[in-house]
């Protein structure tokens, strides 16, 4: 049998020919009293549209309808709104954007999936004066519903609730797919690049735990557009230039004036810049020389520059301590990177008209945000409004970026849309093209639900946060009596996971835009939707595989040969969650909310711990305790359950051990 689209596209093109030459044929006729239209025309237009029609049809069931053999995993819920759509369209064309609600059905009674869209189109249709019943619009869309793989049946309820129930031939065969191909994203139609500002700390002050959430959550923006094959370039846009360097350079000549020729022992950079802070604020000679040392450095003096050079270092050292234990990967790209380009971004916006002069300050009005951009100070100094303006402007024309992503907490939410309105006043980008967002983040509470802080009333330091969390971690191991099963490497490498994976899930599991409170004893709780518990549910998991005695290769054989049953309800339950990961990871590539991610992997690790319960995977000798008999359908599901959760926790940042 031959390609049906190849051999569509042929007769078509045979027809588009003759009604060419009929057409022709017609428009030759000078005297309408000679005029016979052949009466094949009619015919061949008719016979024209519905051969174009079923072109398309073809085409976009080859293009969209999944093979269970491709490799990326399938996005249901896409899937069905894709076919919703077509079928609404058909049933109300009158409509020019009709809604489209699909969810996944709460209640397994009616159902895997159900399309709501009935009811929000009988009001349009009322507010266009056309009387409708939702029910019998719903009638209407099941009628036009195309055959699919996908689907078994649909049924309506209630006032036009359209409940779909999925095949479950089509869901073993996607569960087998996963196993074949691990966790595969659908490919890009285009590569494109993506830049997240993220962590961003200041050089000579120590990162506190108001860097925490910017961080953690900076990195798993990375990694689920990384996982997506978007290319990511991963920004620190720390504050290593202005003059705060002037009194640290003019401290450092003091307190180590052979800097130039022995690396100065500064152990504590907090405390360095506390004193030469003091000095500053009460020393009117050690001022005034403070701010020569910044024009200095700004000049670009060499003594200068290996000063300030020699300070940035101390602190980079320091932040890689808290990367490392975080499992961090980010590019420094301070606001010094941005000097020589703060420049023409003053010219620019001089030559276009849109710079105001007002108390001897340069200033812009972006459109809608009635407080300025100061863009250049009195003095003639920048600003963070101007290195912010420089860095969007080089993110743009130079990085060539699709989407930009800034990880800054919503109290900088007002100055964002200000430089992201003034960016676009200019000119710079259409956000239409160009995708800009800024991911806010809410604050870090105390258990008493005020501000983190020391008892003293102090910051507290992420350093000492973090060591805390290993300390903790491994005092609950050692209750759990783990040390006296797990060999020190072990251990070690379950307290790392525990602690480090505690800590960037209680962040990750709460809306960014909240403020959340920050609690060890809830943290490493390993009951509830926390990442003790999930680690700990992982391991156990992984433990049933390798109880059964079955390695990698017969896994992989049994996937490949056999079929995945799901007959049992648990089965089926733990079958079509695993299947939703695809439009879980598609929403938050949309809003940047991963607390989504954290309640669906709770949400897989309770359905399995259900389907566990009721479902034999391996089958015991009661006497003597030996496999009689091992279910690998439901070992692959196990395996399936697996995969999922650890690609999961890869996007999350959090490291599962297979032994805890």
């Amino acid at each position: 049998m031959g390609d049906p689209v190849s051999e569509y596209t042929v007769r078509l093109q045979q027809q588009e020919q003759e009604i060419q030459s009929l057409s022709a044929e017609i428009e030759g006729l000078k005297n309408p009293k000679n005029l016979s239209v052949s009466s094949d025309l009619d015919k061949l237009r008719e016979e024209n549209a519905r051969l174009k029609y079923r072109l398309n049809i073809l085409t976009r069931c080859l293009q969209d309808e999944p093979t269970p053999c491709s490799m990326a995993m399938l996005n249901i819920n896409q899937r069905l709104q894709d076919i919703f759509t077509e079928a609404i369209r058909k049933s109300c064309p009158e409509l020019d954007d009709p809604p489209l609600t699909v969810t996944p059905n709460q209640q397994a009674k009616f159902g895997d999936y159900q399309c709501n869209s009935a009811m929000a189109m009988a009001q349009m249709l009322k507010a266009k004066g056309v009387k409708s019943n939702p029910r019998e619009i719903a009638e209407k869309i099941v009628q036009n519903l195309p055959e699919s793989e996908l689907i078994q049946k649909t049924e309506i309820a209630g006032p036009g609730f359209i409940n779909v129930h999925l095949k479950k031939t089509f869901i073993s065969k996607l569960l087998s797919n996963l196993l074949i191909n691990g966790v595969q994203p659908p490919p890009l139609a285009s590569s494109k690049k993506v830049v997240v500002d993220f962590s961003s700390p200041n050089v000579a002050k120590e990162m506190h735990v108001g860097h925490l959430r910017s961080t953690i959550i900076g990195e798993s923006v990375c990694r689920l557009f990384e996982f997506f094959g978007y290319n990511v370039l991963r920004l620190n846009h720390i504050g290593d230039w202005g003059t705060q360097f002037g009194m640290l350079i003019a401290h450092l000549q003091d307190k180590f004036p052979d800097y130039l020729m022995v690396s100065p022992p500064i152990g504590d950079l907090q405390a360095f810049y506390k004193e030469s802070k003091k000095r500053f604020d009460s020393e009117e000679d050690f001022k005034k020389r403070a701010y020569q040392c910044v024009v200095k450095l700004q000049s670009k003096e060499p003594d200068f520059i290996k000063a300030w050079n020699l300070i940035c270092d101390v602190s980079r050292k320091e932040f890689q301590k808290i990367y490392d234990c975080l499992d961090i990967s980010i590019i420094e790209r301070g606001e010094s990177y941005y000097q020589d380009l703060m420049t023409q971004v003053v010219k620019e916006l001089e030559d276009k008209g849109y710079m105001k002069v007002e108390e001897g300050r340069k200033i812009v009005f972006a459109p809608d945000h009635p407080v300025p951009l100061t863009v250049v100070k009195s003095d003639g100094g920048y600003t963070y409004d101007t290195s912010d303006l420089a860095a969007i402007r080089q993110r743009i024309f130079e990085e060539k970026a699709d989407i930009i992503i800034y990880v800054i907490d919503s109290g900088q939410s007002t100055h964002m849309q200000t430089i992201f309105s003034a960016a676009r006043m200019i000119g710079w980008y259409d956000p239409a093209v160009i995708r800009v967002q800024h991911a806010g983040f809410g604050v870090v509470l105390g258990e008493d639900k005020k501000k983190f802080k020391t008892r003293s009333g102090d910051t507290v330091r992420l350093i000492d946060l973090l060591e805390e969390g290993l300390k903790r971690s491994m005092d609950k191991l050692k209750e759990k009596e783990r040390d006296k099963v797990l060999t020190p490497e072990e251990l070690v490498q379950a307290q790392r996971a525990v602690a480090f994976g505690c800590v960037k899930y209680a962040d990750l599991s709460h809306n960014r835009v909240n403020d959340y409170v920050f609690s060890f004893d809830k943290m490493l709780d390993d009951r509830g939707n926390t990442a003790a518990y999930l680690l700990y549910a992982y391991t156990r998991i992984r433990s049933i595989v390798r109880l059964a005695n079955i390695d990698e290769a017969a896994l992989r054989k049994a996937a490949e040969t056999a079929e995945i049953v799901l007959d049992h309800e648990k089965e089926w339950k733990l079958g079509k969650c695993i299947l939703r990961f695809p439009e879980i990871l598609q929403k938050i590539l949309d809003d940047l909310l991963f607390h989504t991610l954290c309640d669906y992997l709770y949400e897989l690790a309770t359905t399995f711990t259900e389907f566990y319960d009721n479902c034999y995977c391996v089958e015991k000798d009661r006497q003597t305790g030996e496999v009689v008999k091992v279910n690998m359908w439901r070992m692959l599901l196990c395996e399936a359950t697996a995969i999922t959760m650890a690609k999961g926790f890869d996007i999350l940042g959090i490291s599962p051990v297979q032994r805890m």
